[in-house]
């Protein structure tokens, strides 16, 4: 009898809400419609994204969204090899149309240096900014050379999850290292970056 009720509690109790979150996509001239709208299931919070790209030391993109999103996409990250450099920031919260506020964005050096490339494709020491923490090297075969980066990321991109999505592009090799230079000194190419960021940020959105 006690298990029958129970059960029967369970049938009749009202689920839980789902949020409500403002959703907003900019288009190619950086506006857009805010609007809100309701999440498609409780594993669901309210984010806010900025998608940030730089070369030669100059922002030449910067996308904001705005919807829902599962916790696993709730991530901050950067990849950068000094002439180009590709930043996300995504935050999420989890009350009632709560992702109003844009993510702030500063470049501060963080002390870490690893070996990158100048606009001369030579080696040269690289400075790392805000949680870059790791030096990497990337290999791949892109029109068939052998191409190599190296440069300063995130720890979120040093993980297993994003390091064996690599090894299925092209054949992509992708190391990371902890300390100065540890991704040492040898000729590179800049133009690795425009494969791999797509491919890192496809990973997770």
């Amino acid at each position: 009898m006690f298990l029958f009720a129970l059960v029967l509690g369970m049938l009749v109790l009202p689920q839980a809400d789902t949020l409500k979150c403002y959703e907003c996509s900019e288009d190619f001239s950086g506006t857009c419609t805010e609007k809100t709208t309701e999440c498609p299931s409780q594993n669901y919070q309210c984010a806010v994204g900025r998608t940030l790209g730089f070369q030669g030391g100059r922002k030449i993109s910067d996308v904001k969204t705005k919807g829902c999103a599962v916790p696993e996409q709730c991530l901050e990250f950067s990849v950068n090899i000094g002439v180009s450099k590709y930043v996300q920031k995504t935050t999420c919260c989890s009350t009632e149309l709560c992702n109003n506020q844009v993510p702030d964005y500063k470049s501060i050096p963080n002390g870490k240096k690893c070996f990158s490339l100048d606009e001369q494709n030579s080696t040269s020491i690289l400075n790392c900014e805000g949680d870059e923490n790791y030096c990497f090297k990337a290999t791949v075969n892109a029109g068939g050379q052998t191409v190599t980066l190296k440069g300063c990321a995130s720890k979120v991109i040093c993980t297993d999850q994003i390091t064996s999505q690599m090894k299925q592009f092209n054949g992509t090799q992708f190391s990371c290292c902890q300390g100065n230079y540890c991704n040492s000194a040898s000729t590179a190419s800049p133009i690795l970056v425009h494969l791999l960021v797509p491919l890192v940020f496809s990973v997770f959105f």
